[in-house]
């Protein structure tokens, strides 16, 4: 009997199917367990025919439906193994399997994929270009260094034309997988013995024979980092039922070299845009880490508790071994370091909440007849004495109050000092603390203790853009220093909680050890354009907090049509039309379960929970984290949709008077610099909102449209 084999090609397409193409893909693979491969080919159902005009004489098409087409691989060497690549439309499939090849890496002797007619098209002109550069990016690297770590003659043709990284990165769609990330490795000044090591060795297994031709059998027995083999009825259905299965297998080879980098010398940190995998590198680099040792324990970190539920069973998912997930602790920072202040000192305070927060920083400024007011001082606070860990007065009055807009003399400062006591006073007299006090707390106790309290070897943080300076401190103290120890991912563009952080003042630096994703696996391009000029006039301050940070480079593999924006007379009429959107996705076969709809506040969700069910659509809470099976439109807070992807999303309510929430804004007269941070703030919370939706996105408003939308040219 036949094997089946399916690719990363083919996740790709298959998790945007409509139910019913995704029934026919089913029921065409499930003939490679039923039929020999003579039946197979003699199959009317299935019609595997050949492609005309390939590129690789194994392509095959086979019928899905009348629409959409299967393209597979099939053996012609005697082997038995069926390759699936891709489910696309009718005429598109045979364009797309025309113009690949399919070859074995002379190195790793895994199977991969090049745009083998692009190469060729592009090749002659670039050669001319770099006959005149004045430096090309592989110069110094020997055709021989370059064949001993698989690149081919196509490949090293094109290579030779190269002159920076960008161009490098501009190539990555068209070159084979394996190559590609050798390429990437050198480009960042890794020698080629590091890079053997690292991912060739890595990737060739112990028994491949070097000199033997490969069948494809062996090759895709070789190319488990992006091929599942099938083995069995069970097999098959369990692969085609797992939702978004390919990022638990699959990992593009940018996101593998900073996921499986044998070693970092130090803290490393993985910046990227919205969508570009950052936590699927996360997760898979504690999978590595488990990996190479049989005893060390790993703390994977987020920002919300309900994030860290995601962390913990997609974890478990990745790993499928009950004692390495044992060995990892996912959890917030704040809930560690509650542990932390408990195991320590046999008792934590009680947290105090935002409203009553604000409310004493109210009473302490009108006892102290302060000419500022609580929302100043409560920044204060937060981005000043919090931050930088200040103890006393003096400390207080030599700080540099960095990102702070309004000028404090020694006396003004003595005076505000004098709040910041009567709070922290205030507040341990009624065994009370905010978050922050207890991390700082926590951080101190770790500091001053012997006690390995915790046990951890490695640290990955997940979100990392919306940890205040006292949360990293908890962590630098969790894990010695020392190679591997701080495992960094985020994106500055998607900072929602209004952290200033600079690892390198926390004893966390990075230097040379940042890489960076600028490909969005999860929106179109469409999408991810649009929502990236709500954020194209800003200045955004880097994940480390030393420089600017900027999404140029980003770019989509996806397409899709472009986004919905519409402003409507009246909110009546905006959740009207809402729901008849939710209607129309719903007639494109997109279940409730993969349609979102957020709004800045809970009374506009209440409004629209209450026209979906008059309509007769479910729809439930994601702060009540349904689980997947759970059918019924999720509804959220803007601020809820961290972290978070549909296959559809509505953002709803746009208006002025709710983008920015000025009451959520600094007044320009009390501080121009902390007002200009909570502008960019809610320009954030906006962003991350818009960019959940995987292939289309709905954004209204009733009224006047937000200013965010008006500088995009959408008004009322």
């Amino acid at each position: 009997m036949p094997q089946l084999a399916f690719a990363s090609s083919f996740w790709e397409s298959y998790d945007v199917l409509e139910k019913p193409v995704k029934a026919g893909v089913r029921k065409a693979m499930a003939k490679f367990q039923q039929l020999s491969v003579a039946e197979l080919r003699s199959d009317k159902g299935l019609h595997l025919e050949s492609v005309s005009n390939a590129r690789d004489r194994r392509m095959r098409t086979i019928r899905i439906n009348d629409f959409w087409r299967g393209v597979v691989l099939a053996p012609d060497d005697g082997s038995d193994t069926f390759l699936l690549l891709s489910v696309v439309p009718h005429d598109d499939a045979y364009t797309w399997a025309a113009k690949r090849l399919y070859t074995v890496n002379t190195a790793t002797r895994a199977l991969e994929v090049r745009n083998v007619v692009a190469i060729e098209q592009l090749t002659p002109t670039l050669e001319q270009a770099a006959a005149q550069a004045p430096t090309l990016l592989f110069a110094k690297h020997s055709d021989r260094t370059l064949r001993d770590l698989g690149i081919d003659d196509q490949v090293l043709r094109a290579v030779r034309t190269i002159t920076d990284t960008s161009q490098l990165e501009a190539f990555g769609g068209l070159l084979p997988e394996d190559q590609f990330e050798v390429l990437q490795f050198l480009a960042e000044g890794f020698s080629p013995d590091d890079v053997y090591r690292d991912v060739v060795a890595e990737r060739r297994p112990a028994d491949a024979d070097q000199a033997a031709e490969a069948t494809l059998a062996t090759a895709i027995a070789n190319t488990r980092n992006r091929i599942t083999l099938v083995t069995g009825p069970a097999d098959l259905a369990e692969v085609l039922d797992q939702p978004f299965a390919a990022w638990r297998v699959f990992l593009h080879p940018s996101q593998r070299r900073v996921a499986y980098r044998v070693s970092y010398n130090g803290p490393a940190q993985v910046c990227g845009g919205p969508g570009t995998g950052k936590t699927v590198v996360a997760l898979h680099r504690v999978k590595h880490l488990l990996s190479r040792s049989l005893t060390s324990r790993v703390l994977l970190t987020t920002f919300t508790n309900a994030l860290a539920c995601s962390l913990r069973e997609n974890l478990a998912l990745l790993l499928g071994d009950e004692e390495q997930l044992a060995r990892v602790q996912v959890t917030t920072v704040n809930a560690l370091a509650n542990r932390t202040v408990r195991a320590l000192a046999g008792t934590a305070p009680s947290l105090i909440g935002d409203a009553d927060e604000r409310q004493l920083w109210r009473q302490i400024q009108w006892r102290l007849g302060l000419p500022w007011t609580e929302q100043f001082l409560e920044q204060e606070y937060r981005h000043v004495v919090l931050a930088q860990d200040l103890r006393d007065a003096s400390e207080y009055r030599t700080a540099t109050r960095r990102g702070r807009g309004t000028a404090l003399g020694v006396r003004q400062r003595d005076r505000v000092w004098q709040a910041m006591e009567a709070f922290t006073t205030e507040l341990r007299s009624t065994g009370r603390a905010t978050h922050l006090q207890i991390c700082a707390r926590a951080a101190k106790l770790l500091r001053n203790t012997d006690l390995d309290v915790h046990g951890f070897e490695h640290v990955v943080v997940d979100e990392a853009q919306d940890l205040h300076p006292a949360q990293w401190r908890v962590l630098r103290a969790a894990v010695a220093p020392g190679p591997d120890d701080l495992f960094i991912v985020g994106d500055p563009h998607q900072r929602i909680y209004d952290s200033r952080v600079s690892l390198g003042a926390l004893g966390i630096s990075v230097t040379g050890r940042t890489s960076r994703l600028r490909i969005n696996y999860r929106n179109t391009e469409e999408i991810l354009t649009w929502a990236a000029g709500l954020l194209s006039a800003t200045r955004i301050e880097d994940l480390g907090g030393d420089g600017v940070d900027s999404l140029t480079g980003y770019r989509s593999l996806l397409h899709g049509g472009r986004p919905s924006i519409k402003g409507h007379p009246s909110e009546q009429a905006e959740v009207s039309a809402l729901v008849a959107q939710v209607r129309e996705w719903a007639s494109q076969g997109i279940q409730p379960s993969e349609i979102a709809i957020c709004a800045r506040f809970n009374l506009l969700l209440d409004r629209v929970s209450t026209a979906l069910g008059e309509a007769g659509i479910q729809a439930v809470r994601v702060k009540d984290q349904p689980g997947a099976g759970i059918e019924g439109v999720r509804l959220a807070s803007m601020h809820a949709m961290k972290g978070l992807e549909f296959r559809c999303v509505a953002v709803v309510g746009v208006n002025a008077s709710a983008v920015p929430f000025l009451k959520e804004v600094t007044p320009v007269e009390v501080d121009r610099l902390q007002h200009d941070s909570d502008l960019l703030r809610e320009r954030c919370v906006l962003f991350v909102a818009c960019t959940r939706g995987r292939e289309a996105l709905h954004v209204s408003w009733s009224g006047q449209a937000s200013p965010f939308l008006r500088e995009l040219g959408h008004a009322q």
